[in-house]
């Protein structure tokens, strides 16, 4: 009798996860605004083509999402995007294929340019702004969710996020705004500052042309260098990882006078190196933003002379409005000036740097979020002080729903020599579904061939990896998480 009432348990599940009606009838469903362009069947999975609008502005946030017609795990994943876009159609096939139902959405704009933010006559595009910000995540998310009901008879049992850079902001605007969209989130690298971090990814270049000194890449490379010589193994391991930059003040002035192949390291060399570490600063010396961190690499500068080109759009679209504005003309009264437009012109629609997570928390919301120490884009100091400012607006809760993991050695999102987060998004659905708190990620580093060569444990921040003193190095297990 017992076989016989779990095998129609059983049958009774596998029925609840299958489809009610074909993929090609979603065609006709129909929501406000909302059209649903393509619903087609494809290699087992269901996918819809949808877009929105907010009338009257006749803008269209495009949408794809995909429902596996078997074997459907009881779960919504929306996936984020990176830079200007909002994300794309390739972003759902890998959850798809794990039994997720799975959402992307261009924002309201095809491409990663920042161009969207003008409109025809050169002025700012609010609208799209909006959609781009925050607005195309949320509409994206409802829409799904519908689509999931339409489709299976059923709502999802549990709503996930995933993203790193822009990703990462996404997720935590969804818990800033709409905290009922999502239960688990993880945010990596999360551009929170969104207004800060593309006025001090135009720092360096406006240090080097103050200086008259666009250093060259090697220079920058061997500054890189030998600030890893001097403070990887305050950690007790030597494996060209710093494991707390934060403590580490290497002084570039100690390269002056030596060699390199792009010739001898010159004082004016050594002062562009320190103040991109040392970070934006205000004409009096006052403090802005923070910096880039020792050992990281300086590409986040895009070549000398050259600013990253996500930067540029900003600098153009976004603050000067300008798309022909040369950064050359840029001076430190003009900086800081700019500094204070970006924050007070557009904090309030993309920056998701908003600590009350009440709402969030006391639905049962859960957040993971990691951040590589290395990262030469969006500098990680920069979520360490969001995540701060969390704790101290809600005190000891903060750890039973949001925590924090610093990433040693790793760059933006992926990438650098430390070991790279190992399914992190596992330990977001563990905690939300099981109750299982993570105290660390794991990380893993592997060879060319895809073996792995070494594990670490990431802590929660402000906890680091220390070496026990026993065991292979190679081994999380001879590492413990302690103080600073």
């Amino acid at each position: 009798m017992r076989r016989i009432i779990l095998i129609l348990f059983l049958a009774a599940a596998a029925n609840a996860q299958a489809p009610l009606r074909s993929c090609e009838s979603l065609a006709s469903f129909s929501m406000a605004n909302t059209t649903i362009e393509s619903a087609v069947a494809e290699s087992g999975v269901c996918r819809v083509t949808a877009s929105v609008t907010h009338p009257p502005a006749g803008d269209r946030i495009r949408m794809w999402i995909g429902l596996p017609m078997t074997g459907w795990n009881g779960r919504f994943e929306g996936v984020g995007g990176g830079g200007f876009s909002g994300g794309n159609p390739n972003g759902i096939v890998a959850p798809v294929r794990q039994g997720y139902v799975a959402g992307s959405t261009d924002t309201g704009h095809e491409g990663g340019s920042g161009s969207f933010a003008l409109d025809a006559t050169g002025h700012l595009n609010w609208m799209l702004i909006r959609d781009n910000a925050y607005l195309g995540i949320h509409e994206m998310t409802v829409t799904g969710k519908a689509l999931v009901q339409a489709f299976y008879g059923r709502a999802p049992e549990h709503s996930y996020f995933n993203g790193c850079s822009t990703g990462g902001r996404q997720g935590l605007s969804e818990a800033q705004r709409y905290p009922a969209d999502y239960d688990g989130i993880l945010s990596g690298a999360p551009a929170i500052n969104f207004t800060k971090l593309h006025i001090e990814q135009m720092w360096g270049n406006l240090v080097m042309k103050q200086l008259n000194d666009f250093v060259p890449r090697c220079k920058f490379v061997a500054a890189s260098v030998a600030a890893v010589n001097a403070c990887d193994g305050a950690d007790g391991v030597t494996d060209g990882v710093i494991e707390n930059p934060q403590a580490c003040n290497y002084d570039p002035k100690q390269l002056v006078g030596t060699s390199t192949e792009c010739g001898d390291f010159t004082a004016a060399d050594a002062e562009v190196i320190r103040k991109i570490w040392q970070g934006p600063r205000r004409q009096d010396g006052s403090f802005l933003w923070y910096g880039l961190q020792r050992g990281a690499d300086f590409m986040g500068l895009s070549s000398p002379g050259q600013p990253n080109p996500i930067t540029m759009e900003w600098w153009r679209f976004f603050l000067t409005q300008n798309p022909q504005w040369d950064w050359k003309a840029l001076t430190s009264e003009l900086y800081e000036q700019y500094w204070e437009q970006s924050v007070e012109e557009f904090s309030a629609v993309i920056a998701t740097d908003n600590p009350d997570l009440t709402a969030f928390r006391d639905r049962g919301g859960k957040i993971v979020l990691w951040h590589g120490w290395w990262d030469q884009l969006i500098y990680p100091e920069g979520t360490i002080d969001y995540y701060q400012r969390v704790q101290k607006q809600l005190g000891e809760s903060t750890a039973k729903f949001a925590r924090l993991f610093m990433a040693p050695g790793v760059s933006h999102c992926a990438g650098g020599p430390g070991p790279q987060p190992d399914r992190p998004f596992d330990a977001v659905v563990r905690w939300v579904e099981q109750g299982q708190a993570p105290d660390v990620l794991n990380a893993v580093r592997r060879d060319a061939g895809g073996k792995v060569v070494r594990t670490r444990p990431l802590c929660q921040f402000p906890l680091v990896a220390k070496y026990k003193g026993t065991g292979s190095t190679d081994e999380a297990g001879s590492f413990v998480c302690a103080e600073r």
